[in-house]
């Protein structure tokens, strides 16, 4: 078998980022079934366009801002769906009397809660992390758009997780 140039560098960045972008996805959506997927979407969409990959000044980040679009379209197309179902098997409202002591304890229900911006620089940032510079590029926003997103959204997760478990959580020290 032959194997061109091009396909050896494709398959070498496969074996070294596939886990992280999966990771990263998986991050993003909530969804383990998906992230897989989303990192083989983005694997091949990269691989279609090697070239321009290739030229990245940061092929990670570039790569890490394909995963991130499509983890957002996948969110919005959810978002949609279920927007559909409640149309049609809508129930009288039923009263809550306080928060969800579970949801708010689980962290992936608290990441689930940011706007996919402030999700997406909180895991950069504090999963991965990559610095304001790396994250900017990932994302393809301003330096001053991570570091306010970062902020407001571990801001909302100290809210709701409480200071130390958001902290903890977010860079691998707490339980899981």
């Amino acid at each position: 078998m032959v194997v061109d140039h091009r396909s050896a560098q494709f398959h070498d960045f496969f074996e070294r980022h596939h886990a992280e972008l999966a990771r990263f996805a998986w991050l993003l959506t909530g969804q383990a079934e998906a992230a897989d997927d989303l990192a083989a979407d983005a694997l091949v969409a990269l691989w279609q366009r090697w070239d321009r990959l290739t030229a990245a000044e940061h092929p990670l980040a570039y790569a890490r801002g394909v995963v991130a679009n499509l983890a957002k379209e996948r969110i919005r197309s959810a978002t949609r769906e279920r927007r559909r179902i409640a149309l049609f098997f809508s129930r009288s409202p039923q009263q809550t009397h306080g928060p969800d002591s579970a949801a708010v304890v689980d962290v992936r229900a608290a990441l689930d809660r940011l706007p996919f911006r402030k999700r997406a620089c909180v895991i950069l940032r504090h999963a991965f992390d990559l610095s304001e510079k790396d994250t900017a590029q990932a994302l393809g926003i301003s330096v001053g758009a991570v570091k306010s997103q970062t902020s407001k959204g571990m801001a909302e997760l100290e809210r709701v997780l409480g200071a130390r478990e958001a902290g903890d959580v977010m860079t691998g020290r707490g339980n899981r």
